[in-house]
């Protein structure tokens, strides 16, 4: 398929929206010019000035989208013209209906009500001058055709901008998702070799079959988290991502390839049918936290403890600080990552110094996953 432009796909819509109102437009005119002959021939007949007046008030539909309010203009004048004289109801009220209509839904709201307004104060005219016996009896039915096709128009329209709105949402949170998962894959591959790589820088000249061995976990490491990344990626093409806690011992390893020792502690009854949003989250929340160990902590040790519970996963991640040797992460995106990660399943989640190491925890609810 041949790439259009976005403006040139809206320019394109704006054509066809152009063009159906025309249709519309002059379909309108002939079956209203032809409705108010038929019409006329019971009461006042209609001359060709009241099928005039009738067919410029069908065609100013014509630009009902483009300008709502001309086209209101013109067919308020036209209809309030037509009755005046005398001639009788008919398609012109359904036309002037349908402008109010437009005007309501496609102008600004502010600027619909003042025009609607004046073109009632223009129709009630045709109730004192015309020989009509309706009288001010007539107010509430000239007032129905402004308000009832008006109110329809704006409840349509404050129905769009929600539709709108909710889908700029989605797509914000979609985009923030896929940078949380791009942030968590790269952040943690690029730590790993970041320290892989010192101790490779270090050992080069020392030892260098110990710097041989670094630099093998560095190629591995890029490999799976290019993995990663691809994976994460095709979750944007409607793919199912592959990471879960079933990957913890690669996670493990490559920590340890690293220079970490971390320890998993697993308790409670595992639950086979996790939801896979709450597999996902808890296999990040475990990979941040250990990335946030290998650019903050300056240890060699990380406990990792997965409390299984009937309806939820509680994950608890915690590595010692040795005095002034270890610093604790601060309020970087890393955190405030796995905190929308867990909001997001509706579950608790706490970060920070207790004692003398740095936790984290969190409570993944199996029930918050919609």
């Amino acid at each position: 398929m041949a790439y259009v432009p976005w403006r040139t796909a809206w320019q394109y819509g704006e054509v066809e929206r152009n063009r159906s109102d025309r249709a519309l437009g002059g379909m309108l005119a002939v079956v209203a010019v032809a409705g108010t002959v038929a019409a006329g021939r019971s009461a006042v007949p209609v001359d060709i000035t009241g099928c005039v007046l009738v067919a410029v008030a069908a065609l100013a539909l014509t630009v009902r989208r483009s300008r709502p309010l001309v086209s209101l203009v013109v067919a308020a004048l036209c209809t309030g013209v037509y009755l005046a004289v005398g001639y009788p109801y008919g398609p012109v009220v359904v036309v002037f209906m349908i402008a109010v209509y437009s005007a309501a839904r496609h102008a600004k709201p502010r600027d619909a009500v003042l025009v609607a307004s004046a073109a009632l104060m223009l129709l009630l005219v045709h109730l004192l001058v015309s020989d009509r016996d309706l009288g001010w009896l007539g107010v509430v039915p000239v007032a129905a055709w402004v308000v009832v096709p008006g109110a329809l128009g704006h409840g349509l329209r404050l129905r769009e901008q929600s539709a709108r709105q909710a889908r700029a949402e989605a797509l914000a949170g979609e985009r923030l998702r896929i940078a949380q998962e791009v942030h968590d894959v790269v952040g943690h591959g690029l730590a790993a070799i970041k320290m892989q790589a010192d101790i490779a820088l270090h050992m080069l000249h020392r030892r260098p079959g110990q710097a041989e061995v670094a630099l093998t976990a560095i190629s591995e490491t890029s490999e799976q988290a290019l993995a990663e990344l691809r994976a994460a990626l095709a979750a944007v093409r409607g793919h199912d991502l592959v990471a879960g806690l079933a990957r913890l011992d690669d996670l493990r390893r490559r920590m340890a390839e690293a220079g970490v020792v971390v320890r998993v502690h697993v308790t409670g009854d595992h639950v086979p049918a996790m939801p896979a949003a709450v597999d996902l989250a808890g296999y990040r929340i475990v990979q941040e936290s250990l990335t946030n160990v290998l650019r903050h902590g300056h240890c060699e040790k990380a406990e990792v403890l997965l409390r299984y519970a009937g309806d939820s996963l509680t994950i608890t991640i915690a590595n010692p600080l040795d005095g002034d040797a270890g610093t604790s992460p601060g309020v970087g995106s890393g955190i405030a990552g796995m905190r929308a990660r867990v909001q997001a399943l509706g579950g608790e989640f706490m970060a920070g110094r207790y004692e003398r190491r740095f936790e984290v925890r969190a409570r993944l609810p199996f029930g918050g996953v919609s």
